[in-house]
């Protein structure tokens, strides 16, 4: 891809940027980790992290853990919760841990369930690590390399859509995965539930006449997963040492309605105890 091409399109920044912290680094070399690191798995969201890390950067900086296991607690923290998990469906989540730890998109609908079977029988910490410590994230970048978006060059094993998909994730620097259009829903879910490439829209197109006229997710229902999951969660008295009444409820859940469910429980005080497929 020449350099005008990626001028054109809005990757040129996205496109070649590779930090890792070699033997012997100095301390400009750790700061561009950090920055790379902060930049990679926050996007525009690393404008505030200002502080809020700097016990895993002593961490790396004295050698008690690498740059994989620093992305690991960047990725665990509440921090990244609060931005793109809490708020987030289930889809989208997923999606934005590909973008994030692996540099592409995802690229069919076995990855996305896969990565639900992964949370739902697993928990939080588990789906993250199913990412980071992959034989594809350890192929990819190692223990030293700060994850970069792979999607936009050849790559071993890559199908021919994962350049589309990634171009509907990542819309430039300048763009937060917060503000995109959409909100809280999939960019993918309906185009990988019908098998079908993502269209490609330059990031100049912003209004949101333009978008649904590109085509992108909203011409037509969504035909995805349709899975349902029991969630056996306790209700009440769950964390505090007033004496609650507390009782044990099962949800029939559908599986893109996972995470809603879940803040829903939690917000009430909850805990789930499992969950697992319908039969």
């Amino acid at each position: 891809m020449s350099l005008l091409t990626e001028d054109r399109l809005g990757i040129s920044g996205a496109v070649g940027q590779k930090f890792e912290l070699r033997r012997n680094w100095t301390e400009d070399n750790l700061q561009q980790v950090f920055r790379a690191a902060y930049e990679q798995v926050f996007g525009r969201e690393r404008v505030y992290t200002s502080g809020i890390f700097s016990s895993a950067e002593a961490l790396l900086r004295n050698g008690s853990i690498n740059v994989r296991q620093f992305i690991a607690i960047l990725a665990k923290s509440e921090f990244y919760k609060e931005r793109f998990f809490y708020n987030k469906s289930q889809v989208r989540f997923i999606e934005l841990n590909y973008k994030h730890l692996l540099g592409r998109a995802p690229y069919d609908q076995s990855e996305i369930a896969y990565h639900v079977d992964v949370y739902a029988s697993q928990g939080y910490e588990a789906e993250i690590d199913s990412y980071i410590y992959s034989p594809e994230y350890n192929e990819a970048f190692g223990d030293y390399t700060v994850p970069f978006y792979r999607g936009f060059k050849s790559i071993p094993g890559q199908k021919t859509v994962g350049f589309n998909r990634l171009f509907s994730l990542y819309r430039g620097n300048g763009n937060s995965d917060n503000a995109q259009y959409g909100g809280k829903d999939s960019k993918l879910r309906m185009r990988i539930s019908m098998n079908l490439a993502n269209p490609i829209t330059p990031p100049t197109v912003t209004t949101r006449t333009a978008v649904s006229n590109a085509g992108t997710l909203h011409s037509a229902p969504n035909k995805g997963d349709s899975r349902i999951y029991l969630v056996e969660a306790i209700i009440g008295g769950v964390g505090t040492k007033v004496a609650v009444r507390r009782s044990r409820q099962i949800y029939s859940v559908p599986f893109d309605q996972l995470s809603e469910k879940y803040q829903e429980i939690h917000k009430r005080g909850g805990k789930i105890v499992s969950i697992s497929p319908a039969q």
